[in-house]
């Protein structure tokens, strides 16, 4: 390689540090460059990055496909939402309780799902949606069926002496932003771990994995409660910014957009579903201002996508950001 070669690479190099600083500008100066609405649609990204986190481990990397998100994004959502109306408890406190009650109610649900294959399996997860709609409908002592709980509080956090209450959308911005922050570093933290290669081993030839000693079953079962654990935290924010939930919750709309950010960003890349929750939520959340193009011209990106771009947009995002720093 030429000395011309080695600095102009070196140069390319130093891209990705402003880079960097320019999109963390970006993030944090968000409310005050944008409209409320779009602050409103970049918190409702947030939000669903938490659940789509949870299904790219399980899709992306272990290779499971799954519709259950909604199902534990919606009990997530009531688990903190009974806590704060009735017990006036703090948002900490009902944000690790959904996280943990959509885990914990993933066991049994997964034992004899996760035995079955393909399409049977996702069937099967469909069908938690439709029990977990049916009981927010019809268990009206607790839920208050459609009717939905109401009056939720914004997140309240009490610290010793120290209390204070998140409210107004620039300071829900902030905190869904750390949650979102949060939830990408765990998520890496996870997939390069070595149980994460173990789950990437069973994606790619799960029988192989078996034959070498990986209890594929098991990595499976955890997989799936760590992916509803997902769900529940993004379920909590969601009741805590809209402040009412109901059995809409659990609809299934939720469950495919969740699908859709993680195939669409590019599955099996953390990278793919922080930039699809951005692109498939904050887009159709900012399309609501025309309501007669927004569905056409999100139809158009799932076109092109299908089309033009069939491991999702990450990829391409990947490459751009590699010839920046120099690569090939």
């Amino acid at each position: 390689m030429s000395l011309a070669q080695t600095t102009q690479q070196a140069r390319r190099r130093d891209l990705r540090i402003p880079l960097a600083a320019v999109l963390i500008v970006l993030a944090v100066a968000a409310p005050f460059i944008g409209s409320r609405y779009v602050t409103h649609a970049l918190i409702i990204a947030l939000i669903f990055m938490l659940p789509a986190h949870g299904l790219n481990l399980l899709v992306g990397y272990t290779g499971l496909l799954s519709l259950a998100q909604a199902a534990f994004f919606g009990i997530g959502a009531y688990t903190a939402s009974l806590l704060a109306v009735n017990y006036g408890t703090p948002f900490y406190v009902n944000f690790a309780a959904a996280a943990l009650v959509s885990g914990a109610l993933a066991l049994p649900l997964g034992i004899p799902a996760l035995r079955l294959r393909s399409t049977s399996f996702v069937m099967c997860t469909l069908g938690f949606v439709i029990i977990g709609q049916a009981i927010a409908k019809n268990w009206i002592s607790v839920t208050r069926g459609d009717m939905g709980l109401s009056a939720i509080p914004k997140p309240h956090f009490a610290l010793g002496p120290l209390s204070f209450n998140v409210s107004g959308t620039t300071n829900f911005y902030y905190l869904a932003l750390a949650t979102g922050i949060l939830a990408t570093l765990l998520a890496w933290a996870i997939v390069k771990s070595p149980a994460g290669r173990n789950m990437v081993a069973i994606r790619e030839n799960e029988t192989l994995a078996e034959s070498v000693g990986i209890p594929t079953w098991r990595y499976k079962l955890i997989v799936f409660m760590i992916s509803a654990a997902f769900a529940g935290a993004g379920g909590c924010l969601y009741a805590h910014y809209l402040t009412v939930v109901s059995p809409l919750t659990f609809q299934m709309y939720y469950s495919t957009t969740m699908l859709i950010i993680v195939l669409g960003g590019g599955a099996g890349l953390i990278s793919g579903t922080v930039f699809g929750s951005l692109l498939f939520v904050g887009l159709t959340e900012a399309l609501r201002v025309t309501p007669e193009l927004r569905m056409i011209i999100y139809g158009i990106c799932l076109l092109i996508l299908v089309f033009g771009f069939k491991k999702g947009f990450a990829p391409l995002i990947n490459r751009f950001w590699s010839a920046i720093g120099g690569g090939k």
